[in-house]
């Protein structure tokens, strides 16, 4: 009976260290998570995934079929479904062509600037930190838009993205308003899911953070929901981001991993070439 216990000893001991070392890791989640996303929502299948140190560059991407991932944001997931909000928001700004987007603005400011002085109201606006932050932030509600559609289509939880963005620094303002961080970028997904997915938010998600954010979520809507006006209003616009999102991802689909925009740039980019010559 000695021998048994000894011996059974000896193969947990031999078994335990094998166990601690698949121990859960957000970096080491990229690759699975991230496949799991592209052949559940029929994108590109040549597409492989980069964890980078610093921020992340996926202009090229439609060429080197590489998406990367930036170790800073995958800090904030702690678990599958995080770890999928962080990658469907980077799919998100690929396929709403934010890097076209980013090259048509620069070449329009290049524009201005030879046409205007620099004193003009409208090369000024253009170059505003003001102006930048809002355009950012009109991209990234973008992204994350996408990125609920792509997570629900891959089984994963798209609250995680309202998590994931409210873990994320916010602004001294927020904090003083005792509203969470980033509160517009993640009242804006948590009402696309809302109106697109109701069954996921009435599932819920399990943590601080999230009830966190229904604190501040709950008046906003409770308070939306009692002007038939409102509601109204609400269904116009939800409607129509839905369709723009369906046909940002329709077009990266049928062209095999490039937007619209950076079709467009490409082909400005062109035609200015050849005049050039």
């Amino acid at each position: 009976m000695r021998k048994i216990i000894l011996s059974l000893f000896t193969v947990a001991l031999l078994i335990l260290p094998s166990s601690a070392a698949t121990t859960w890791n957000a970096t080491n989640r990229v690759a699975p998570v991230g496949k799991v996303i592209i052949e559940k929502n029929s994108l590109p299948a040549k597409l492989q995934y980069k964890v980078v140190e610093d921020a992340v560059d996926n202009s090229q991407t439609s060429t080197t079929n590489i998406v990367q991932v930036t170790k800073a944001d995958l800090a904030y997931a702690g678990n599958d479904n995080e770890v999928a909000a962080v990658i469907a928001y980077e799919l998100g700004q690929i396929i709403n062509g934010k890097s076209g987007k980013d090259n048509i603005r620069a070449a329009a400011k290049a524009l201005l600037a030879q046409k205007l002085s620099g004193e003009n109201i409208v090369n000024t606006t253009a170059n505003s930190e003001y102006w930048n932050s809002k355009t950012a932030l009109r991209d990234q509600k973008e992204a994350d838009m996408t990125a609920v559609d792509l997570m629900v289509k891959a089984g994963y939880n798209p609250l995680a993205l309202v998590v994931v963005i409210t873990k994320m620094p916010g602004t001294n303002l927020e904090l003083v308003m005792g509203k969470p961080a980033n509160s517009e970028r993640a009242m804006s997904a948590y009402n696309y899911l809302a109106y697109n997915y109701p069954e996921k938010v009435k599932a819920g998600y399990g943590c601080q953070e999230y009830r966190n954010f229904l604190t501040y979520a709950d008046p906003i809507v409770e308070k939306r929901n009692k002007s038939k006006r409102q509601v109204k209003k609400f269904a116009k616009e939800q409607e129509k981001i839905k369709k723009e999102r369906a046909k940002s991802l329709n077009q990266y689909k049928m062209s095999g991993g490039l937007s619209g925009w950076d079709a467009t740039y490409a082909i400005l980019n062109e035609m200015t070439t050849t005049e050039k010559k």
